[in-house]
């Protein structure tokens, strides 16, 4: 907000510290100190990093004309300039997202060369083989090359997770597309050691604490 928004924040007593009502805009504040706005609680760091369950229908875009876009999902409490998606999720593909508005940490895990794993849960529309698990794990040979080796652990008949260390255009799609099989339902579940938090709702957002953070880039 602007300056003269947030003075009007203020004098309207919509500003707590350490839970007692200020409505001065020079009221000191410390570093220690908890700052709330409307009840939500004012970030001081310097950057934000965001876990998204995204849903289907969005599309990893900080703008789009005629697209819903992540960001709508933002809350105005999490929401601050300069945001973005660390990585891609297609329209239809759902589950774990970060957005954040730190360039450096979206490269360190999106990088090839920091080899940064991304599980996913995958459905099919014909059965998971042996011979699927057996070439992805030697490396799947698509047009633009043969993919990295990929870990690929069955589920159910038709379902199974997918580990990539690398990121190419609908790569699941086109690794399964070799053999004939079609991708009817695709959830990214974990980057690194992260999960997708169970108690986050499909198409809500949190912020991340430092301990999440770690295991982002840590387990590789």
């Amino acid at each position: 907000m602007s300056r003269k928004d947030a003075k009007i924040a203020v004098s309207h007593g919509k500003v707590t510290v350490n839970g007692a009502v200020v409505k001065l805009s020079d009221h000191k504040v410390s570093e220690s100190d908890e700052i709330l706005l409307d009840g939500n609680k004012i970030s001081k760091n310097k950057h934000i990093y965001i876990v998204l369950n995204k849903p289907q229908g969005y599309v990893s875009a900080t703008e789009d004309e005629s697209q819903h876009t992540v960001l709508e999902l933002v809350p105005p409490e999490l929401f601050r300039k300069g945001l973005f998606p660390a990585g891609r999720l297609d329209k239809d593909t759902t589950g774990l997202m970060i957005i954040t508005d730190d360039g450096d940490f979206a490269h360190r895990i999106l990088s090839p060369k920091k080899h940064v794993k991304k599980s996913y849960a995958v459905t099919l529309d014909i059965p998971v083989t042996a011979e699927m698990k057996e070439a992805f794990e030697k490396g799947v040979a698509l047009s633009d090359g043969v993919c990295k080796p990929a870990g690929l652990a069955f589920g159910g008949k038709y379902d199974c997770t997918v580990t990539l260390f690398e990121g190419r255009y609908h790569q699941i799609k086109r690794m399964f597309g070799c053999f004939g099989a079609k991708v009817t339902a695709l959830k990214r579940i974990s980057i690194g050691g992260f999960s997708l938090p169970e108690n986050l709702p499909e198409g809500q957002c949190r912020e991340l604490d430092e301990s999440e953070l770690d295991l982002i880039e840590k387990d590789r």
